[in-house]
């Protein structure tokens, strides 16, 4: 019987009897833990968008980062230029598209710019009724003792924007709505110029501009809120990263 009990104590047959022991024991594990292969598409990557923007970029009306699903094509990637280039200033967006070249980022913006997605139900106006009353003014109507156009001058009469570079304005939270005119006083939002919604902004006081974010962020968004594909009349105002569209003026 001693035979049959006796075992080598020497330590290197030892220890590499128990590596072998551990890597066969752990074998079918790893193969039965193995990931698939990540499919390289253009979907697969934008899911590093969806952290802040929601999946397929549907983000909701509620905080501070926008939907980006379905906007035009040409307003996505005019804006991933512009934070690789510096006229938007946000660290995290420059951090993520700062050495993505031209086709690729029109890749991006090709992608989300198809993405047609429901909307959830508009945020609750926090807003009197004459905030919101003059909000409505000034988004259809504008105010001509101040020369402000109607924001549905340029943004489409449904405000669900205009191909290829007008973005629409419903389904956008508040918050990030005043941000944004903040931004373009400030001079850290910047366009080629002609800087049409600089201009705009400098001529909005504060309580203009919460009363047109306020209402902007209350209303539902259409069922069909595919932006249009021209605007019946020439822009208002000069605008250099609009360029011409469908006979609109530069």
């Amino acid at each position: 019987m001693k035979n049959y009990l006796r075992f080598d104590r020497s330590p290197a047959r030892w220890s590499t009897g128990l590596l072998l022991a551990v890597v066969a024991a752990l074998a079918p594990i790893g193969a039965a833990t193995a990931q698939p292969a990540i499919p390289d598409t253009i979907a697969q990557r934008a899911l590093a968008c969806a952290a802040c923007h929601g999946k397929e970029g549907r983000a909701t009306n509620e905080g501070f980062f926008p939907r980006i699903a379905g906007k035009p094509a040409g307003y996505l990637y005019n804006q991933l230029v512009n934070f690789r280039d510096g006229h938007r200033q946000y660290p995290m967006m420059t951090y993520m598209v700062d050495q993505m070249s031209d086709a690729y980022l029109k890749e991006l913006a090709g992608y989300f710019a198809g993405q047609h997605l429901p909307y959830p139900p508009p945020q609750a106006p926090a807003a009197t009724q004459a905030q919101l009353a003059r909000g409505k003014q000034l988004a259809l109507s504008g105010d001509a003792s101040r020369n402000v156009p109607a924001c549905i001058a340029c943004h489409g009469q449904k405000l669900t924007g205009v191909v290829p570079a007008i973005p629409g304005l419903l389904g956008l939270p508040r918050d990030y709505l005043n941000a944004q005119f903040g931004s373009w006083r400030n001079k850290t939002r910047r366009t080629p110029s002609p800087d049409c919604m600089a201009e705009i902004a400098t001529r909005l006081n504060p309580e203009d501009v919460s009363a047109v974010s306020a209402w902007l962020a209350a209303q539902p968004v259409p069922g069909d809120s595919a932006p249009a594909q021209s605007l019946p009349a020439k822009l208002p105002l000069p605008c250099g990263s609009v360029g011409a569209i469908d006979g609109a003026a530069k």
